[in-house]
């Protein structure tokens, strides 16, 4: 199958030394589309080797149309939840590094894991002195910017040198729009603003799953006559119009491009749409429609906010073209974690609506890390391509500092992360020079470390050492894994079991086959546990001693 095949398919389905930079007329703008909760098979386009059954549940034109014109990353990663996610692009650090490793509450110092229940099936496990796995401490007040000469400290708190203060810093005009979820209510990392971005529409500490898309409903602001604490804020002139916030939140983005358009400066847009994550509530511009199809109330509220969402990011690109500047603008659309399959108000049967993938969002299985992601940027990432190398949200930082010129810079943390520019624009080059006989083909290319820096087989370390629910979900609580090219180890926690699965024969993670490779066990475990040691980070607590958890690699 040649590249032009290839896209009909797609088509058809802090301490800061200020560096030097390009010349502003010379850097892209860049439009980060980030989307929560968002499944592998969500859209339409097809991530994986097949085009699947799922793949059509939801009318999605404009990622469609997107894919056909930029590049298909079809192994990209991202923390098992939404916070964990948001602060490694934010810091380009591991979550297991940062500790941030379970969604962050509203208020300074709150817990928001959960103890396991005391009924937990796995009490009785004779090796944990007959109790359960309490969570470790974290870093509950999230991420809060590195302020040279600073004495203050915010405690459960992970201090980083933020990109967006850099691209800031370098001549960017840097807007947020959406969610931001990075640190709690009373700490500076809580604003946008301490964050380095100069506009930000609806960003801070918000409980969304308490307000919602509904704008009779005020997004959940006023209630009473009263405001309410810890909803989104800056869209009061859109309460009562009948607009879902998804198409709200568009707008405010579009014209906060006015003005660095006006004035010809290079601007990073960070529009973090809220959708689509619970409360599941219709865009009622679609709902109906899939009704209409026979999908119950709950597949139909869900695929009606994809839709929105689809139709969001085509006004952007239009925008882009109407104003004649989608040429010198990388857009970038990624999910912040898994599709969430546990969640009974999005219909149909739970913990199935990522298939072929294991699971959903907070698991260590590929559907809740394995996410959507794509990257248009015309004449620089070559259109209709697929790039199956491996990527992790934590790369997102040094890319994003190199598309926008940005070459020497130094943080107060560490760099987990790689920089994706030479994969997304000489790997889609290659990509795009070769003739696949199917998509199955296609998907089985790799790019080499030689021409991308990126090593195809390079290490994936997801850790969630938490129980996500105030009940047991055994596939999703205690997980962390390691995944080298196709090969996937599996550490779980409670059980102290290390799974093996071939990602390349069996992409569903059904078949555990530890025991007949078990030299790639000890070195997948070997390498885990070195990381986790190096990162110094939590591991669950056994209750009742009080002792950590084996490392993977002691269970040998």
């Amino acid at each position: 199958m040649n590249k032009q095949h290839i896209a009909a398919i797609a088509a058809g389905l802090p301490l800061l030394v200020l560096p030097s930079c390009r010349k502003a007329a010379e850097r892209p703008n860049i439009i980060f589309f980030l989307v929560d909760d968002f499944g592998w098979m969500d859209t339409q386009v097809p991530f994986g080797p097949d085009c699947y059954p799922e793949n059509n549940r939801h009318d999605t034109p404009n990622f469609l149309q997107m894919a056909a014109e930029g590049t298909i990353l079809t192994n990209a990663y991202a923390c098992p939840l939404s916070s964990p996610t948001r602060t490694s692009i934010l810091t380009g650090v591991n979550s297991a590094r940062t500790h941030v490793t379970n969604p962050l509450g509203s208020l300074r110092g709150a817990q928001t894991a959960y103890p396991s229940p005391d009924d937990s099936p796995w009490a009785t496990i004779d090796s944990l002195s007959g109790g359960c796995l309490d969570s470790p401490e974290w870093s509950v007040n999230g991420v809060n910017p590195a302020i040279p000469g600073s004495e203050d400290s915010i405690e459960d708190s992970f201090y980083g040198t933020v990109y967006p203060s850099i691209l800031k810093d370098n001549g960017y005009f840097t807007i947020h729009v959406g969610k931001a979820h990075w640190a709690t209510a009373g700490t500076p990392g809580c604003s946008p603003y301490n964050m380095g971005f100069v506009v930000n529409v609806a960003g801070g500490v918000v409980e969304f799953s308490k307000c919602g898309y509904r704008s009779e409903d005020n997004f959940g602001n006023i209630k009473d006559g009263r405001g309410v604490p810890f909803t989104p804020h800056n869209l009061m002139e859109y309460y009562g119009t009948g607009i879902h916030m998804t198409q709200a939140l568009t707008r405010e983005a579009l014209k906060s491009l006015e003005f660095p358009i006006r004035e010809k400066k290079p601007f990073y847009l960070f529009l973090s749409q809220y959708a689509v994550h619970t409360p599941i509530q219709d865009d009622p511009r679609f709902y109906e429609k899939y009704l209409a199809r026979g999908m119950d109330e709950g597949q139909a509220r869900f695929a009606s906010m994809i839709e929105g969402v689809d139709v969001s990011l085509g006004e952007i690109r239009a925008y882009l073209k109407e104003k004649g500047i989608e040429k010198n603008t990388v857009l970038i659309v990624m999910g912040d974690n898994g599709g969430n399959s546990e969640n009974k108000s999005k219909g149909g049967v739970p913990h199935t609506q990522n298939k072929p993938l294991r699971e959903g969002k907070a698991s260590c299985y590929e559907g809740g890390i394995r996410v959507p992601m794509l990257v248009c940027w015309p004449g620089k990432v070559a259109p209709g391509t697929r790039i199956n190398t491996p990527v992790i949200c934590e790369d997102l930082f040094p890319t994003l500092l190199h598309l926008g010129g940005v070459k020497d810079y130094k943080t107060v943390q560490q760099i987990d992360g790689k920089d994706l520019y030479d994969l997304l624009v000489k790997g889609s080059a290659l990509a795009s020079r070769q003739h696949f006989s199917s998509l199955e083909e296609a998907y089985s290319f790799e790019i080499p470390e030689s021409l991308s820096g990126i090593d195809p087989e390079r290490y994936i370390i997801s850790h969630y050492p938490h129980q996500w629910k105030p009940y047991v979900l055994s596939d999703i609580d205690y997980l962390s894994s390691i995944r080298s090219g196709e090969w996937k180890l599996v550490y779980r926690m409670r059980t102290r079991e290390l799974e093996l699965y071939n990602l390349t024969d069996d992409l569903g993670e059904q078949e555990n086959v530890a025991s007949a490779y078990p030299e790639i066990v000890k070195s997948l475990a070997t390498v885990l546990s070195d990381s986790l040691k190096k990162w110094d980070a939590g591991m669950p607590l056994v209750r009742g001693t009080g002792v950590p958890v084996e490392m993977p690699d002691e269970l040998l």
